[in-house]
């Protein structure tokens, strides 16, 4: 059966990606047998996406027809439940949180201050999202009776707008309660929507058909001035606070789109830009929806995905400061998609097949992470994990309301990271499994370098990598493989260092964002712009604050021009205190609230890169103690982690070298290790000598080694010390008088003369002490010394 399915597979991508192969083996063709790096790789590119896209097609089907084939027998799709034997790359923990209030006129989400809304008859009422809590207090605000077509809090908190029809705003300052209206001046225009922003020049952004208004809002006055008029015909329009860019549709097919980028640092107008939409003919003309745009901000780097139902793809455009370029398309498996973004990784969900796929687009790759699989609901109480919980099945059943019905029609995606499930009036918030991602592939260095880039549970992710890695070395795989995983976690702990984004530190997510250098500069691979994937170093429209690297590029780059020196890394300063007082005056908690962060920001997170110290204790050592017989494997790992160190010029303590130094002794291996020490492969310290001395007493090699060690590092009184010991004593009071080491105590050397009954001996360390310390003859110990030379003296002579 594997092997009829694996022949079926290869013929699909014969028949489907014949052209590719074609243009791919031409091009080899033309240049062998010159051959060099990267040669061909556009076309090598083409024919690998084809070839995935296939594989991933067949994987799809089987996991339909199995599908299928479950509903057969059952109405329902089966949900799997933790315990139960479910798998999944991502899941939603039970219990959601819960707005079923009495009178609610529905669920209104306000992304910019993370809030869930949910307006009554005279009532709004608010619940904090950030951080993720289902036991979150709801808070309560009086609105006046009315329609409400969308409702948002302005960033200060002071107020709250709401959309009453195409013709008013309305807005209320919740402490005073005052009231006033904004109405359209024209009855030939109608308002589509209104955000607030953090512009300097403006406080409301009102979308209407004509374009866009500018506005400045004063409760003093009760009045709303207009600032500036952007002109411009408008079908329907996508905003999302994190990236302060709003994309505007115009045009027969609504696929003309113009976005405006409205940051705490002024203002930007970006190129007007095409959509790409397939025609089923040649007289079609499909429409574009807003329910097909989404914009999504991914390692600092904002995206626009669309929906192409024609094409049944998912295509990727990136923002610059000059051009919006198309990155690619993903595959589309049901008529219905949605996104989210969890950690930077984008999830598609394909609604009608009930699955989502996961895609980790770092270096802009088209691959998924793994299979489609479905999102697996955890954490149910013990009464519910008996058996399987079925789609649309209401899991309380003394309740008439469906509390969960996986992908169902009434999910609502929220980007970045949350599902609303209007018909219960509950809040999922989606998580990753990375343990599960990380065990579907067998590639460890891709899987360490996905998992370095996680910044969410940044410890279970440190743990996981730890565990991957130290399971990779017990499998004793080849050194050169293990090599390049070490290399992985070395230049992430590097560069975390660089960054110092391995402290404790609020993190900020794909929120404000500013404009980034031309599009000329796309060229370079994700790999340029960033080591691990913390940020977008040198182009495009990208979260200006989501690191370090990014502010400080951002600040070279908007030196180039006048309109470009407004936008800096400055976009989501002036809202943290203002968003810290919409927290408080909610009184949704005591934590700061910022505006421009998402769910991680309000914890404090660590990197996840792993310290030397860190791969000693919990990875050489136990590796150590579990391998049995020959060390050699296990020291020629440990060599590639300090060549790897060496190279990132990462300093490492000395009891990785003590360590490789009893395992070589441990089995004999003297002349392995005489190497490694000759050549300072083991750098030189104390406690490295010290280890040698020990072994010293099985091979007097190591014993020279650790004295020639001692002395490099001009260790005097330890030196002179172990001489002594030696009994060469003599020797050692020539070099202290040498390198004037006044440290060791005369006794010492004077019981070691003793010890060799030689008086002449006894007598020379006598001298020397009496002439190199001062005030040595008025001391007890020469006086008891010279007392027995003395007797020595008289035994002698009789």
């Amino acid at each position: 059966m594997k092997e009829r399915n694996t022949t079926s597979t290869l013929k699909r991508i014969l028949v489907n990606c014949s052209s590719q192969a074609k243009e791919y083996g031409g091009c080899v063709a033309k240049k062998v047998p010159e051959v060099e790096r990267d040669m061909c790789l556009k076309e090598f590119l083409a024919l690998k996406n084809c070839m995935q896209n296939v594989c991933l097609t067949s994987v799809f089907c089987y996991i339909k027809n199995f599908s299928m084939s479950a509903n057969a027998s059952s109405s329902q799709l089966t949900v799997g439940l933790s315990g139960s034997g479910g798998l999944s790359h991502a899941y939603v923990q039970y219990p959601p949180l819960k707005c079923n209030l009495p009178g609610s006129r529905g669920l209104y989400y306000d992304d910019a201050n993370k809030l869930l809304l949910s307006p009554t008859s005279d009532q709004v009422f608010s619940w904090k999202t950030v951080p993720f809590s289902p036991h979150v207090a709801a808070t309560a605000d009086y609105i006046n009776e009315g329609p409400v077509l969308s409702i948002r809090y302005s960033l200060d908190a002071k107020s709250i707008a709401v959309h009453r029809s195409n013709q008013e705003i309305q807005f209320f300052q919740r402490e005073t309660r005052e009231t006033f209206t904004h109405m359209c001046k024209s009855e030939s225009e109608s308002i589509l929507g209104f955000f607030w922003t953090d512009c300097p020049v403006c406080d409301l952004v009102v979308v209407k058909t004509s374009g866009l208004d500018l506005l400045t809002v004063s409760f003093t006055s009760k009045s709303v001035n207009l600032v500036e008029t952007k002109k411009l015909s408008v079908n329907w329009y996508v905003y999302t606070h994190g990236s302060r860019l709003v994309l505007l549709a115009s045009g027969m097919q609504c696929k003309t789109l113009t976005g405006f980028q409205l940051s705490s640092v002024g203002i930007v107008r970006l190129p007007r830009f095409e959509m790409v939409m397939a025609k089923s003919d040649a007289n079609s003309k499909p429409v574009l929806a807003a329910e097909d745009v989404f914009i999504i901000t991914v390692y600092g780097r904002i995206y626009c995905l669309q929906i192409d139902r024609v094409a049944m793809q998912l295509h990727s455009y990136r923002f610059y400061r000059d051009a919006v370029v198309q990155q690619g398309s993903l595959p589309m498996f049901s008529s219905k998609i949605s996104v989210s973004v969890v950690d930077n990784v984008l999830l598609v969900h394909q609604v009608d097949a009930r699955v989502s796929i996961l895609y980790d687009i770092f270096e802009d790759s088209r691959a998924p992470i793994s299979a489609p699989l479905p999102l697996l609901l955890r954490g149910l109480p013990q009464s519910h994990t008996g058996r399987p919980v079925n789609v649309g099945e209401s899991l309380d059943r003394n309740s008439s309301n469906h509390e969960l019905m996986f992908y169902g029609d009434d999910w609502t995606f929220l980007v970045p990271d949350l599902i609303c499930d209007v018909a219960s009036k509950s809040v999922w918030k989606i998580h990753l499994d990375l343990e599960v991602i990380s065990s579907s592939s067998s590639e460890v260095p891709s899987n360490l370098e996905f998992l370095q880039r996680r910044k969410l549970e940044a410890s279970k992710t440190k743990q996981l990598c730890l565990a991957i890695t130290r399971a990779f070395i017990l499998e004793r795989r080849p050194v050169t493989m293990v090599a390049k995983a070490i290399d992985v976690l070395v230049s992430s702990y590097s560069h975390s260092v660089k960054t110092c984004s391995n402290l404790k530190e609020t993190k900020v997510d794909e929120a404000s964002a500013s404009v980034g250098t031309n599009a000329s500069n796309s060229s370079r691979s994700a790999k340029d712009e960033s080591r691990v994937g913390v940020g977008d170093k040198s182009f495009n429209l990208s979260a200006s604050d989501s690191d370090d690297q990014s502010r400080e590029i951002d600040s070279r780059d908007l030196q180039k021009s006048g309109k470009e020196n407004l936008l800096g890394a400055e976009s989501s300063r002036g809202e943290v205190q203002s968003s810290s007082l919409h927290t408080q005056q909610l009184g949704l908690g005591n934590n700061q609230l910022n505006a421009n962060n998402s769910e991680r920001q309000d914890s404090q997170l660590t990197s996840p890169a792993i310290s030397p110290d860190e791969m000693y204790s919990c990875v050489f050592v136990p590796v150590g103690e579990e391998i049995v017989g020959d060390p050699s494997y296990l020291v020629a790992i440990i060599v590639e982690f300090l060549r790897s160190t060496n190279s990132e010029k990462i300093k490492v303590r000395p009891n990785i070298y003590v360590f490789t130094i009893q395992l070589l002794v441990r089995y004999e291996r003297f002349a392995e290790l005489s190497l490694l020490i000759i050549n300072k492969v083991l750098e030189p310290s104390k406690e490295v000598a010290m280890q040698l001395l020990e072994s010293g007493h099985q091979n007097p090699q190591m014993r020279k080694l650790a004295l020639d060690m001692l002395r490099q590092l001009s260790l005097h009184h330890d030196y002179v010390t172990l001489l002594v010991q030696d009994g060469c004593y003599l020797e050692a009071l020539r070099y202290a008088r040498k390198h004037k080491v006044t440290s060791v105590r005369p006794s010492l050397f004077l019981e070691a003369a003793l010890a060799s009954k030689d008086s002449q001996h006894l007598a020379a360390v006598l001298r020397f002490f009496s002439d190199f310390i001062a005030g040595f003859r008025n001391t007890p110990e020469y006086q008891d010394y010279f007392r027995i030379l003395n007797e020595m003296n008289t035994g002698l002579a009789v």
